[in-house]
């Protein structure tokens, strides 16, 4: 690798590290290319990415970051899963290393924190922000739908009332 395309690169991926929410580290040692084709399309389809590098770049490029934690753990061959929703991300990692043993999560940083492999399970745990934005609304909807009902059922009653008075009195 040529010295201008290493600086590229470095800069590539400090930009990535300065603006995800977090970065996942894992080894990927004995998986198929079939198999990081599908860790990449599963990242892509969770708005995460995954990124492959030289473990000295990788280091260089997460100085002035808030992941610079998570340096020390890209020891071997290493793969960086980042995103900017802290739990997508966490999600297809550790589902992906549930289907494949040979990938294996070492731990990760969420913002300045850092994260081990039950951390990162911990985040795989949590709805997104999707599913969270959802119960939010539904909680919102909930009582003016409610409010909604309350206010019409004395005008349903009352409707049904001389509904059933005028039937009454057809019959009669």
């Amino acid at each position: 690798m040529e010295r201008a395309a290493k600086k590229e690169a470095v800069e590539q991926l400090n930009e990535v590290f300065k603006t995800t929410g977090v970065a996942i580290v894992a080894q990927y040692s004995g998986l198929t290319v079939a198999q990081m084709q599908k860790l990449r399309t599963q990242m892509k389809q969770a708005g995460a990415s995954v990124k492959v590098s030289k473990n000295r770049l990788a280091k260089i490029a997460l100085e002035g970051t808030d992941v610079v934690a998570i340096g020390p753990m890209l020891k071997g061959p290493t793969v960086i899963a980042t995103s900017n929703d802290p739990v997508a991300a966490p999600k297809v990692a550790i589902e992906f290393a549930k289907a494949n043993e040979k990938f294996v999560i070492i731990g990760g940083s969420m913002g300045k924190t850092v994260l081990n492999v039950d951390g990162v399970k911990a985040l795989a745990s949590l709805p997104s922000l999707d599913e969270l934005r959802g119960k939010i609304v539904g909680l919102i909807v909930a009582p003016a739908t409610k409010l909604a009902q309350l206010a019409n059922a004395p005008a349903g009653k009352l409707a049904r009332v001389i509904q059933a008075h005028a039937s009454k009195g057809e019959a009669a």
